[in-house]
């Protein structure tokens, strides 16, 4: 149970500094001290390159602490969460080209002299469908998986709730860069669980 806890101290953590290292304020942070050529080019890069690594340890406590299993799905239904998560990996594959894969990563910005003067709010493909494809499809990943533990259940828990609340919080961010566009987007756009008899 005492590794249980630990790696739930580790991922609440990890997602507080990930959403405050996200937030607009920590960006203008960086603004201020490090002027807008260096942040613009290199701000989205460092930030993914922080959060992998420092997801990396917990990843680690998930395979080494001790571990409590809770259940093993069986055949047939077995192949049926392996082919959901692989749609998920699918999925999220797509959701980042359809925003642009390398800004995205952060490479399009390092690439460019400058910030692009126009950025685009993404509403097609998948993004018809939900305004948080790549939440949505990692949280049927998570869920999917076809053996459970305890540690397992713990980290899929936190991760889901961080899905959930940091969507709720890069909608903040969405409505102050795009105002009027992304309220009316939002009012007819599902947040994480699609309507897909809903055309437009």
């Amino acid at each position: 149970m005492g590794g249980t806890l630990l790696l739930l101290a580790a991922s609440i953590l990890w997602a507080v500094v990930h959403s405050l290292t996200a937030s607009h304020r920590a960006k203008d942070v960086f603004l201020q001290r490090f002027g807008q050529g260096f942040t613009l080019r290199y701000y989205r890069l460092g930030y993914n390159l922080f959060s992998v690594v420092t997801i990396l340890p917990i990843l680690a406590l998930l395979v080494l602490l001790p571990d409590q299993f809770l259940y093993s799905i069986p055949a047939p239904w077995l192949y049926l969460t392996l082919a959901g998560q692989a749609l998920a990996v699918v999925a999220l594959a797509v959701g980042v080209l359809q925003t642009g894969a390398l800004d995205f990563i952060g490479l399009g910005q390092l690439i460019r002299a400058e910030e692009p003067a126009v950025t685009n709010l993404t509403t097609h493909g998948l993004y018809r469908y939900v305004r948080h494809p790549l939440y949505t499809a990692g949280l049927v990943f998570l869920w999917l998986t076809p053996e459970m533990t305890l540690n397992r259940l713990s980290l899929w828990i936190i991760f889901s709730l961080y899905f959930v609340i940091g969507a709720y919080f890069e909608e903040r961010k969405l409505l102050r860069d795009f105002g009027q566009q992304y309220a009316d987007y939002k009012a007819r756009t599902p947040m994480l669980i699609p309507r897909l008899w809903a055309g437009r």
